[in-house]
């Protein structure tokens, strides 16, 4: 169920899904632009909002949800490849949210590790461009980043421009006063030392 307030899932939710009907639905006609009736056939694929997808799924079994493309063989194998250069906003602007919630409805349970390798692989060059790159500039590498990696990218880049902040301020440790005095040690067996 998505977050009543929460602007991206509701976008998250209007990403097309394939299904296939396992019914026949009269009245629904508009929901597949080549129908030339009213209804949609048993077994005719239809691509529908996530939201209407999993309601139709989970509230009549009316319809199957297939895997969509963005989770395909050939987007893993090139992510495996090199998940930097993948464009995944292309693909998918919510490539890791779509992911968590398609898991539980499909029957391809490998998703969930592959969310996860892409991820992993991708966090650290965000991190990495985040940390190198300049405050005024946004580098090219950023336009490829799902809206997930793009807030990871814009925190990790007000976080060091924070600390650049702190660094420049000129307040710097300084030693204790008590620290600055000298005092006599007294040895267990021997003479105090200066």
């Amino acid at each position: 169920m998505p977050c009543y307030y929460d602007v991206a899932d509701i976008l998250m939710e209007e990403e097309l899904i394939s299904v296939v009907f396992q019914v026949t639905a009269n009245g629904v006609g508009l929901l597949d632009p080549g129908a030339e009736r009213n209804s949609v056939e048993k077994g005719a694929k239809v691509d529908l909002p996530f939201w209407l997808a999993h309601g139709m799924l989970s509230l009549e079994q009316a319809v199957s949800i297939t895997v969509p493309p963005c989770f395909t063989q050939k987007t893993r194998k090139e992510i495996q490849a090199d998940a930097a250069c993948v464009d995944l906003r292309v693909r998918c602007p919510y490539f890791y949210e779509l992911g968590c919630k398609i898991v539980p409805l499909v029957g391809d349970k490998s998703i969930g590790q592959f969310l996860r390798y892409a991820f992993t692989s991708r966090y650290k060059e965000i991190l990495s461009k985040a940390h190198s790159s300049s405050t005024m500039t946004v580098p090219k590498f950023a336009t490829r980043l799902t809206k997930e990696e793009a807030q990871v990218f814009e925190s990790a880049r007000e976080s060091m421009s924070a600390f650049r902040k702190w660094r420049v301020r000129g307040a710097r440790l300084q030693k204790a006063s008590i620290l600055g005095r000298k005092r006599k040690t007294k040895l267990p067996d021997g003479p105090s030392t200066p």
